[in-house]
């Protein structure tokens, strides 16, 4: 773009499961905030948006294994997290959440716009379901090996590994976290959106930032693309998330790979509305002067490139803006080990601040994780 009048910055919503790590803070928080200040030195009109990411099964099980509720456990990290970022000198504009109403309205609006628009089409599906404890089975409660590189702690949606992503139902000796035993296969029914009308649109959106993006952006979206999109299900069968606003669906949420990427427009709407100025989103939203550009870790790709561009292209005609620069770091090890939250591998920020409190090593830290990048 052309001398943009504003400068939208976003960094990938850390899930409030639990502490931020350094793995966090390279890959997306530290490098934004070092864009957004540049920018804000050159007089540019600058808005920097994060905030927590609240729903999912990741929150669930780390509220399980406490023994307390999924809000108990989002509140503590939420505020945990916000102050360490603070305390490490992060500055942004505004660090909402996705448990903000303003969030469950903005999401469900999305939601009952694709069902008008016949995006979205209710579909009987497969899906592994623990019959000790009687529920059907999202997919961070399922472990197995994964089909592609064979790592034995695979996870339902995702390999840690190899950063494969695929259906449940092909994870190679599954079995279930809630009880330990191999799930067994159930109907159920779920909203699947339409990511495969959109196979070629992408296409072309990708391929227009090939001499701009950075290679591991293009790589991994090449290959997902060359896969073929497939339509994929919006919802799940849980109690902890956003209900779907439609008849019979009881007992189903928006599943976060739609809902969590609509926190940056949500926590936007809620940084207008708390300086009286509600309808200042859109211009940083809805206004083709302005440049967006999305911070995130590798494992974040494909939710950036892929879905959520395809997410606001369909409210093309209101004038929603896509990622101009999609800026990924690779992960950070420890010992040979990628970072990872999940399987407690990981230095976190709040232990560093409490073993090194002085304002100077804040300072220090963020320069050496940011040359070990």
């Amino acid at each position: 773009m052309q001398n943009p009048q504003r400068y939208l910055v976003t960094s990938a919503l850390p899930y409030a499961s639990g502490i931020t790590h350094f793995g966090n803070v390279v890959g997306s928080t530290l490098p934004a905030d070092l864009y957004a200040r540049y920018c804000r030195l050159r007089g540019r009109d600058t808005l920097y948006v994060c905030g927590s990411d609240e729903h999912g099964v990741a929150i669930t099980i780390a509220a399980e294994k406490e023994g307390i509720t999924p809000r108990e456990i989002i509140d503590r990290y939420h505020g945990l997290n916000k102050q360490a970022l603070a305390n490490a000198g992060i500055a942004f504009d505004v660090y909402d959440r996705t448990s903000n109403p303003v969030h469950y309205d903005t999401a469900q609006e999305f939601f009952r716009y694709w069902l008008g628009k016949g995006l979205l089409v209710e579909r009987e599906e497969d899906q592994f379901f623990d019959a000790d404890a009687n529920m059907f089975l999202p997919d961070r409660y399922v472990e197995g090996i994964c089909p592609n590189c064979g790592y034995d702690k695979a996870r339902g949606d995702q390999c840690d590994n190899c950063g494969a992503y695929y259906n449940q139902l092909d994870l190679k000796h599954p079995r279930s976290l809630v009880s330990g035993k191999a799930p067994v296969v159930r109907k159920t029914k779920h909203w699947y959106f339409k990511l495969d009308e959109f196979q070629q649109w992408t296409e072309q959106y990708v391929e227009s930032h090939a001499s701009e993006w950075k290679s591991n952006v293009l790589q991994q979206s090449r290959s997902w693309l060359k896969q073929g999109l497939a339509a994929r299900a919006a919802t799940r069968d849980m109690s902890w998330g956003i209900p779907v606003p439609a008849p019979n669906a009881d007992g189903k949420v928006i599943y976060v790979w739609f809902e969590a990427v609509l926190g940056y427009i949500s926590a936007t709407k809620q940084w207008a509305k708390d300086r009286g100025i509600d309808a200042a989103w859109k211009r940083w939203w809805c206004d083709a002067d302005t440049e967006y550009i999305a911070f995130l870790g590798k494992d974040n790709i494909v939710f950036h490139t892929i879905i959520f561009p395809i997410l606001l292209h369909t409210r093309e005609s209101e004038g929603y803006i896509l990622p101009a620069q999609i800026p990924a770091n690779e992960f950070l090890n420890l010992e040979g080990q990628k970072f990872s939250k999940s399987r407690n591998w990981a230095i976190d920020l709040v232990q560093f601040q409490k073993d090194f409190p002085e304002p100077q090593h804040a300072d220090v830290l963020l320069s050496l994780i940011h040359i070990s990048e």
